[in-house]
């Protein structure tokens, strides 16, 4: 009986020093230097400081006379180049696209990845950049996960003329349980709380600050949220719970047979039609 009490606890400290490993990784700057842009884009490597202190890397793409603004806002652990695509048929369809690096990724420093949180100070101020810049133009958003939630935790809400949100959770804690089950089955969400209580004393944030469904419901421009029909990490219904709060939502789409994957390149005709309609009624 002691030797298997004394298993027990091992086991379970093992856990616990794996799970603030884990945590280590998931917030830790993912940064690196990312080169010239490629040269369709007709990119100008561009600097601008958030209120908190980072300054951001970006690319603006302008053309003459745009249809609008867009700036497009990469996944968690991602950067600028994961938007390139994006960027490409924007530019294409008479769109100026602003591709930035959240702090702590790609060549924005920062000491770690909060999940939304600070992101959204730059989502901020890559919107008052592209403002200042091109005053006449519209502004849309895209925002790929953590893009997203960016977007919609920006405080005071965003002043922006269209929003597209891909694959956003609702709350931290849904993120994280559905994560903790999909590779641990139904025990994982016993261990969630291992995960969520490092917030605090990582990174400076709680889990309740970090609930993009309280916020959806400020935002006061068009809206179109995309998910996919089989997203494990962001399931269809976290996504129905942001469409249930929104106040303006023009359109949803699931994206039949993809996961938590880049919803781009899963359906790239698709995507390109349905975006476009949507930010043609700008």
């Amino acid at each position: 009986m002691k030797k298997l009490v004394v298993i027990s606890v091992a086991w379970l400290a093992g856990m616990v020093i794996c799970f603030l490993c884990l945590g280590w990784l998931l917030a830790h700057p993912v940064q690196t230097q990312i080169g010239n842009p490629p040269d369709d884009l007709r990119a100008q490597p561009v600097t601008f400081a958030s209120d908190l202190g980072a300054n951001v890397h970006g690319w603006w793409c302008p053309i003459q006379n745009p249809r609008a603004t867009v700036l497009l806002l990469p996944g968690i652990r991602a950067n600028r180049l994961s938007m390139v695509d994006r960027a490409r048929f924007l530019r294409r369809a008479g769109y100026s696209v602003l591709l930035i690096d959240f702090q702590a990724t790609g060549e924005t420093k920062g000491d770690h990845i909060t999940f939304g949180w600070k992101e959204s100070r730059d989502v901020l101020a890559a919107t008052n950049f592209a403002r200042q810049i091109d005053p006449t133009a519209p502004i849309a958003i895209i925002g790929s996960s953590l893009g997203g939630v960016a977007a919609l935790l920006a405080t005071p809400p965003l002043k922006v003329d269209a929003l597209v949100l891909e694959e956003v959770y609702p709350t931290i804690e849904i993120a994280t349980r559905n994560r903790m089950e999909n590779y641990l089955g139904a025990f994982g969400q016993f261990l969630t709380p291992v995960l969520l209580n490092q917030l605090q004393w990582r990174l400076g944030v709680s889990a309740s600050q970090l609930r993009p469904v309280d916020h959806i419901a400020n935002v006061e421009c068009r809206m179109l949220i995309i998910s996919g029909e089989k997203d494990r990490n962001t399931r269809p219904s976290d996504t129905r719970m942001l469409v249930e709060r929104a106040r303006s939502l023009q359109d949803v789409w699931f994206v039949p047979k993809a996961g938590h994957v880049d919803l781009y390149r899963a359906a790239r005709e698709q995507y390109e039609t349905r975006v476009l309609a949507f930010l043609g009624k700008m």
